[in-house]
Protein backbone atom coordinates (compact mmCIF):
# COMPACT_ATOMS: atom_id res chain seq x y z
CA UNK A 1 0.00 0.00 0.00
CA UNK A 2 1.26 3.20 -0.98
CA UNK A 3 2.46 5.81 1.57
CA UNK A 4 0.53 8.48 0.40
CA UNK A 5 -2.58 6.34 1.38
CA UNK A 6 -1.74 6.04 4.68
CA UNK A 7 -0.50 9.94 4.55
CA UNK A 8 -4.48 10.70 4.03
CA UNK A 9 -5.46 8.40 6.36
CA UNK A 10 -3.43 10.04 9.01
CA UNK A 11 -5.20 13.41 7.66
CA UNK A 12 -8.47 11.77 8.00
CA UNK A 13 -8.14 10.49 11.85
CA UNK A 14 -6.40 13.92 13.14
CA UNK A 15 -9.68 16.11 11.47
CA UNK A 16 -12.06 13.22 13.40
CA UNK A 17 -10.09 13.57 16.29
CA UNK A 18 -9.82 17.90 16.14
CA UNK A 19 -13.67 17.32 15.25
CA UNK A 20 -14.59 15.19 18.41
CA UNK A 21 -12.25 16.66 20.91
CA UNK A 22 -13.87 15.39 24.09
CA UNK A 23 -14.72 11.92 23.15
CA UNK A 24 -12.30 8.81 23.50
CA UNK A 25 -12.14 5.70 21.46
CA UNK A 26 -10.26 2.29 20.91
CA UNK A 27 -8.59 1.25 18.14
CA UNK A 28 -10.72 -1.68 16.87
CA UNK A 29 -13.58 0.66 16.48
CA UNK A 30 -11.58 3.47 14.81
CA UNK A 31 -10.76 0.54 12.19
CA UNK A 32 -14.01 0.15 11.61
CA UNK A 33 -15.44 3.33 11.78
CA UNK A 34 -12.92 4.33 8.35
CA UNK A 35 -12.88 0.73 6.83
CA UNK A 36 -14.69 2.09 3.91
CA UNK A 37 -11.96 4.73 3.10
CA UNK A 38 -8.88 2.76 4.38
CA UNK A 39 -8.15 -1.04 5.18
CA UNK A 40 -8.12 -1.60 8.94
CA UNK A 41 -4.39 -2.10 9.24
CA UNK A 42 -3.99 1.31 7.31
CA UNK A 43 -5.96 2.76 9.59
CA UNK A 44 -3.82 1.66 12.59
CA UNK A 45 -0.97 2.35 10.94
CA UNK A 46 -2.04 6.15 11.15
CA UNK A 47 -3.55 5.89 14.69
CA UNK A 48 0.07 4.72 15.71
CA UNK A 49 1.53 7.38 14.02
CA UNK A 50 -0.44 10.02 15.56
CA UNK A 51 0.35 8.82 18.84
CA UNK A 52 3.91 8.73 18.25
CA UNK A 53 3.73 12.72 16.92
CA UNK A 54 1.88 13.32 20.21
CA UNK A 55 -1.26 14.55 18.15
CA UNK A 56 -3.19 11.21 20.14
CA UNK A 57 -2.98 9.95 23.34
CA UNK A 58 -3.06 6.23 24.39
CA UNK A 59 -3.80 4.42 27.07
CA UNK A 60 -3.42 0.72 27.65
CA UNK A 61 -5.76 -1.59 29.88
CA UNK A 62 -5.87 -5.00 30.37
CA UNK A 63 -9.84 -6.53 29.69
CA UNK A 64 -11.23 -9.54 31.41
CA UNK A 65 -9.84 -11.71 29.01
CA UNK A 66 -6.24 -10.96 29.05
CA UNK A 67 -5.60 -8.99 26.40
CA UNK A 68 -5.23 -5.03 26.14
CA UNK A 69 -7.15 -2.46 25.01
CA UNK A 70 -5.51 0.81 23.38
CA UNK A 71 -7.77 4.05 24.67
CA UNK A 72 -7.27 6.52 22.26
CA UNK A 73 -8.28 10.26 22.82
CA UNK A 74 -6.99 14.52 21.34
CA UNK A 75 -4.17 15.50 23.38
CA UNK A 76 -6.37 18.13 24.35
CA UNK A 77 -8.90 17.13 25.88
CA UNK A 78 -7.78 16.97 29.77
CA UNK A 79 -10.81 15.55 31.58
CA UNK A 80 -11.07 11.89 29.61
CA UNK A 81 -11.40 9.74 32.46
CA UNK A 82 -14.65 9.08 32.80
CA UNK A 83 -15.35 8.71 29.25
CA UNK A 84 -12.44 6.65 28.85
CA UNK A 85 -14.17 4.21 31.76
CA UNK A 86 -16.96 4.32 30.13
CA UNK A 87 -15.20 2.81 26.65
CA UNK A 88 -13.12 0.15 28.51
CA UNK A 89 -16.57 -1.06 30.55
CA UNK A 90 -18.18 -1.08 27.57
CA UNK A 91 -15.40 -3.21 25.36
CA UNK A 92 -15.05 -5.53 28.59
CA UNK A 93 -18.44 -6.50 28.50
CA UNK A 94 -18.69 -7.42 24.76
CA UNK A 95 -15.58 -8.90 24.54
CA UNK A 96 -16.60 -11.33 27.28
CA UNK A 97 -19.68 -12.70 25.24
CA UNK A 98 -17.58 -13.04 22.31
CA UNK A 99 -14.97 -14.91 23.85
CA UNK A 100 -17.70 -17.25 25.83
CA UNK A 101 -18.85 -18.53 22.08
CA UNK A 102 -22.33 -16.86 22.00
CA UNK A 103 -21.18 -14.46 19.25
CA UNK A 104 -20.13 -17.24 16.98
CA UNK A 105 -22.98 -19.45 17.98
CA UNK A 106 -25.18 -16.61 16.87
CA UNK A 107 -24.16 -15.83 13.49
CA UNK A 108 -23.24 -19.86 12.74
CA UNK A 109 -27.31 -20.08 13.68
CA UNK A 110 -28.44 -17.45 11.63
CA UNK A 111 -26.35 -18.50 8.41
CA UNK A 112 -27.95 -22.12 9.38
CA UNK A 113 -31.34 -21.10 9.19
CA UNK A 114 -30.56 -19.00 6.42
CA UNK A 115 -29.06 -21.45 4.18
CA UNK A 116 -31.69 -24.00 5.17
CA UNK A 117 -34.13 -21.61 4.09
CA UNK A 118 -32.40 -21.12 0.54
CA UNK A 119 -32.66 -24.73 -0.52
CA UNK A 120 -29.07 -26.02 0.77
CA UNK A 121 -28.63 -29.16 2.38
CA UNK A 122 -26.04 -29.81 5.21
CA UNK A 123 -23.74 -32.19 4.84
CA UNK A 124 -21.97 -31.36 7.63
CA UNK A 125 -20.63 -29.30 10.50
CA UNK A 126 -17.20 -29.05 11.19
CA UNK A 127 -15.38 -30.74 8.85
CA UNK A 128 -12.72 -31.53 6.81
CA UNK A 129 -13.87 -33.91 4.39
CA UNK A 130 -16.50 -34.28 1.38
CA UNK A 131 -17.59 -37.30 -0.91
CA UNK A 132 -14.36 -39.12 0.38
CA UNK A 133 -11.85 -36.81 0.16
CA UNK A 134 -9.89 -35.02 3.21
CA UNK A 135 -8.06 -32.41 4.29
CA UNK A 136 -4.77 -33.60 6.09
CA UNK A 137 -2.59 -30.41 5.17
CA UNK A 138 -3.56 -29.08 8.71
CA UNK A 139 -5.90 -29.37 11.65
CA UNK A 140 -8.59 -26.77 10.20
CA UNK A 141 -11.93 -27.90 9.32
CA UNK A 142 -14.78 -25.61 7.59
CA UNK A 143 -18.28 -24.60 9.88
CA UNK A 144 -20.66 -25.96 7.13
CA UNK A 145 -20.64 -27.65 4.57
CA UNK A 146 -24.16 -27.36 1.92
CA UNK A 147 -25.18 -29.21 -1.49
CA UNK A 148 -27.30 -27.67 -3.65
CA UNK A 149 -28.07 -29.53 -7.22
CA UNK A 150 -24.90 -31.40 -6.72
CA UNK A 151 -22.62 -28.26 -6.04
CA UNK A 152 -20.46 -28.71 -2.51
CA UNK A 153 -20.60 -25.19 -0.73
CA UNK A 154 -18.28 -24.73 1.89
CA UNK A 155 -19.33 -22.00 4.38
CA UNK A 156 -16.90 -20.42 7.22
CA UNK A 157 -18.92 -17.89 9.06
CA UNK A 158 -16.97 -15.36 10.87
CA UNK A 159 -19.24 -13.04 13.27
CA UNK A 160 -16.55 -10.34 14.07
CA UNK A 161 -15.65 -6.76 13.77
CA UNK A 162 -12.34 -7.25 13.26
CA UNK A 163 -11.03 -9.05 9.76
CA UNK A 164 -10.94 -12.62 10.21
CA UNK A 165 -7.05 -14.06 10.61
CA UNK A 166 -5.60 -13.73 7.02
CA UNK A 167 -3.65 -17.32 7.48
CA UNK A 168 -6.85 -18.57 8.13
CA UNK A 169 -8.38 -17.13 5.35
CA UNK A 170 -5.86 -18.43 3.19
CA UNK A 171 -6.02 -21.99 4.31
CA UNK A 172 -9.93 -21.98 4.79
CA UNK A 173 -9.74 -21.20 0.70
CA UNK A 174 -7.51 -23.95 -0.24
CA UNK A 175 -9.18 -26.19 2.01
CA UNK A 176 -12.48 -26.32 0.17
CA UNK A 177 -10.61 -26.30 -2.93
CA UNK A 178 -8.93 -29.27 -2.60
CA UNK A 179 -12.51 -31.04 -1.21
CA UNK A 180 -13.58 -29.75 -4.76
CA UNK A 181 -16.24 -27.12 -3.11
CA UNK A 182 -17.04 -23.61 -3.44
CA UNK A 183 -15.48 -21.64 -0.57
CA UNK A 184 -18.25 -19.17 1.10
CA UNK A 185 -17.08 -16.83 4.13
CA UNK A 186 -19.83 -15.45 5.57
CA UNK A 187 -18.33 -12.45 7.36
CA UNK A 188 -19.14 -8.72 8.81
CA UNK A 189 -16.46 -7.43 6.62
CA UNK A 190 -13.84 -8.03 4.54
CA UNK A 191 -11.08 -6.18 2.46
CA UNK A 192 -11.51 -5.92 -0.72
CA UNK A 193 -8.39 -7.11 -2.22
CA UNK A 194 -9.49 -10.63 -0.35
CA UNK A 195 -12.78 -10.65 -1.80
CA UNK A 196 -11.11 -10.49 -5.50
CA UNK A 197 -8.73 -13.52 -4.61
CA UNK A 198 -11.69 -15.09 -2.92
CA UNK A 199 -13.93 -14.82 -6.63
CA UNK A 200 -10.55 -15.66 -8.15
CA UNK A 201 -10.11 -18.55 -6.27
CA UNK A 202 -14.19 -19.54 -7.51
CA UNK A 203 -15.97 -18.12 -3.95
CA UNK A 204 -18.13 -15.80 -2.72
CA UNK A 205 -17.84 -13.13 0.07
CA UNK A 206 -21.05 -13.00 1.57
CA UNK A 207 -20.77 -9.95 3.80
CA UNK A 208 -23.47 -8.97 5.99
CA UNK A 209 -21.80 -5.61 7.43
CA UNK A 210 -23.07 -5.83 10.82
CA UNK A 211 -21.60 -7.98 13.48
CA UNK A 212 -24.95 -9.96 15.40
CA UNK A 213 -26.51 -10.02 19.01
CA UNK A 214 -28.75 -12.66 20.25
CA UNK A 215 -31.78 -11.02 21.00
CA UNK A 216 -30.93 -11.86 24.76
CA UNK A 217 -27.97 -9.22 24.82
CA UNK A 218 -30.23 -6.69 22.42
CA UNK A 219 -29.35 -3.84 25.64
CA UNK A 220 -26.07 -4.44 25.28
CA UNK A 221 -26.25 -4.55 21.43
CA UNK A 222 -27.97 -0.89 21.67
CA UNK A 223 -25.26 0.44 23.53
CA UNK A 224 -22.60 -0.72 21.55
CA UNK A 225 -24.45 1.27 18.81
CA UNK A 226 -25.69 4.01 20.46
CA UNK A 227 -22.03 4.63 22.47
CA UNK A 228 -19.52 3.88 19.70
CA UNK A 229 -21.03 3.84 16.50
CA UNK A 230 -20.17 0.34 15.84
CA UNK A 231 -22.61 -1.83 13.22
CA UNK A 232 -23.85 -4.41 15.74
CA UNK A 233 -28.02 -5.72 15.57
CA UNK A 234 -30.11 -8.35 16.76
CA UNK A 235 -31.74 -9.06 13.49
CA UNK A 236 -34.28 -12.68 13.81
CA UNK A 237 -32.72 -13.70 10.63
CA UNK A 238 -30.65 -12.77 7.54
CA UNK A 239 -32.01 -10.26 5.31
CA UNK A 240 -33.24 -12.10 2.10
CA UNK A 241 -31.42 -9.48 0.21
CA UNK A 242 -27.86 -10.57 1.34
CA UNK A 243 -29.08 -14.05 0.50
CA UNK A 244 -29.75 -12.71 -3.05
CA UNK A 245 -26.63 -11.64 -3.40
CA UNK A 246 -25.50 -15.41 -2.83
CA UNK A 247 -28.08 -16.80 -4.97
CA UNK A 248 -27.14 -14.26 -8.13
CA UNK A 249 -23.96 -15.75 -7.83
CA UNK A 250 -24.60 -19.41 -7.80
CA UNK A 251 -27.14 -18.49 -11.05
CA UNK A 252 -24.75 -16.64 -12.55
CA UNK A 253 -23.53 -18.05 -15.64
CA UNK A 254 -19.81 -17.41 -15.41
CA UNK A 255 -19.68 -18.03 -11.53
CA UNK A 256 -17.98 -20.89 -11.83
CA UNK A 257 -15.24 -19.19 -14.27
CA UNK A 258 -11.81 -19.08 -11.69
CA UNK A 259 -7.94 -18.48 -12.13
CA UNK A 260 -6.31 -21.71 -13.25
CA UNK A 261 -4.79 -23.70 -9.73
CA UNK A 262 -1.51 -22.48 -10.12
CA UNK A 263 -2.29 -18.58 -10.22
CA UNK A 264 -4.90 -18.89 -7.49
CA UNK A 265 -1.70 -20.29 -5.30
CA UNK A 266 0.01 -17.21 -6.35
CA UNK A 267 -2.33 -15.30 -5.78
CA UNK A 268 -3.16 -16.62 -1.99
CA UNK A 269 0.42 -16.21 -1.19
CA UNK A 270 0.59 -12.66 -2.12
CA UNK A 271 -1.74 -11.91 0.22
CA UNK A 272 0.39 -14.03 3.16
CA UNK A 273 3.27 -12.17 2.13
CA UNK A 274 1.72 -8.97 1.96
CA UNK A 275 0.15 -9.43 5.62
CA UNK A 276 3.61 -10.82 7.09
CA UNK A 277 4.82 -6.95 5.80
CA UNK A 278 2.05 -4.90 7.36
Amino acid sequence: MPDSVEARARAVLLTYFIDNPERVFYSRQLEVLFERQFFHWITNRALRRLIEEKHVVMEERRLDIGSTIKLVWHKSYRFYKRSADGVFHLVNRYTNSATDGTLGMQGEHLVLAAFARNRFVLEGEEVNDYAGIKWTDSNHDLDFVFSRDGIGYGVEVKNTLGYLDVDEFVIKIRLARHLGIRPVFAVRALPRTWIEALARAGGFALVMGYQFYPWTHKSLADDIRGSLDLPVDTPKRIEAGTMKRLEDWILAPNQYVESEPAKVDRLLAKIEQANKRR
